[in-house]
């Protein structure tokens, strides 16, 4: 398909609460994806639709299993504690500490439109949050300690 351009800090699209998406057409799997290509061309965890200047509720998402596609995803339990180093595509070569649930579900529809549920815990459920807090113009930035620059 291709790889879109990753939107990077400061654009206004990355602090936009995304619009819910109303029906799954041809327009929606293809960025779908697109943004599975885009998050497998720069080597990600994960990736939400503003950050390729889309604002609509869709991310994807591979913690190194499989990959998952949810459009309209919300958490709909959170519990437990992690603290771990995050970085973000579009947040180039600066890292910092989040403290996140261990455990989340998730549920939000498939790209047939069909309900589905996520019981992460990890990774996979820090992938979820930080992905899902993109969606409501929220970065890990805004949640981190010990912020720093990396070498790219």
């Amino acid at each position: 398909m291709g790889v879109y351009q990753i939107i990077e800090e400061p654009d206004e699209v990355l602090r936009a609460t995304a619009l819910p998406v109303k029906n799954i057409n041809a327009g929606v799997l293809r960025v779908l994806d697109n943004m599975r290509d885009t998050l497998y061309a720069f080597d990600g965890v994960g990736l939400a639709a503003p950050q390729i200047g889309v604002s609509k509720r869709i991310i994807v998402v591979d913690s190194g299993d499989q990959l998952i596609e949810l459009i309209n995803p919300e958490i709909v339990l959170a519990e437990g504690e992690q603290v771990g180093k995050e970085g973000c595509l579009s947040i180039p070569n600066v890292v910092g500490t989040v403290k996140r649930a261990n455990r989340v579900v998730v549920r939000g529809l498939n790209r047939d439109g069909q309900p589905v549920e996520y019981d992460a815990t990890e990774l996979l459920a820090r992938a979820f949050q930080h992905e899902i807090d993109h969606l409501n113009g929220i970065l890990f930035i805004d949640k981190a300690t010990e912020l720093r620059r990396v070498k790219p």
